[in-house]
């Protein structure tokens, strides 16, 4: 049972990438309540190295690409929606391959996190690669990319003069640098 257990639901809005419903939920204290909840089918992201992760300063391969949202280009890991009966690790895989057309060797589970809890149920699978194979990319219509390679010394100071400010494109490269890579 969750802390705050659904009263009932109305689908307002169905979408090609998500769903608006309006929940009546009981909050902790018995009153009930109304929330706006976007229902994402979750995704995946991946943070590909270029060069062995484990060297004195690995490549990452990283994406700019024009996001309306934000109005700008935005320097972002490749990323996608999980489709119908698709796991977050396959999902990883296809959209490295048609965002960069880059295949890789070794696809590695970082963490999962929410994007924004308070309003959405989405969840992104965080992963990194390695062993990298240039191919074709198969980019959607509306993607308009770039494919970036930068050192992960250049990438940490992208981040911290606030020039990357995707959220999953930071929590992939700050935790691998963090955790796995121990830097």
């Amino acid at each position: 049972m969750t802390d705050f257990p659904k009263v009932d639901s109305v689908r307002v809005y169905n979408g090609r990438i998500l769903n608006l419903d309006l929940d009546r939920v009981r909050f902790p204290d018995g009153s009930v309540g109304e929330l706006e909840m976007i229902r994402h089918p979750g995704a995946s992201a991946v943070l590909p190295f270029a060069s062995d992760p484990l060297g004195d300063d690995p490549q990452l391969l990283l994406i700019r690409q024009y996001r309306y949202a934000a109005e700008a280009f935005l320097y972002e890991i490749p990323a996608g929606r999980l489709d119908p009966g698709e796991s977050p690790l396959e999902c990883a895989k296809r959209e490295l391959r048609e965002e960069t057309g880059c295949t890789a060797a070794r696809v590695e589970p970082l963490i999962t996190i929410y994007t924004t809890p308070g309003f959405t149920d989405e969840k992104i699978h965080l992963f990194m690669a390695s062993g990298l194979t240039m191919g074709e990319s198969h980019r959607e219509a509306d993607e308009f990319i770039e494919v970036v390679t930068r050192p992960l010394s250049e990438v940490l100071q992208l981040i911290e003069r606030g020039e990357i400010v995707d959220g999953k494109t930071m929590i992939a490269i700050l935790y691998a640098a963090g955790f796995r890579l121990g830097r």
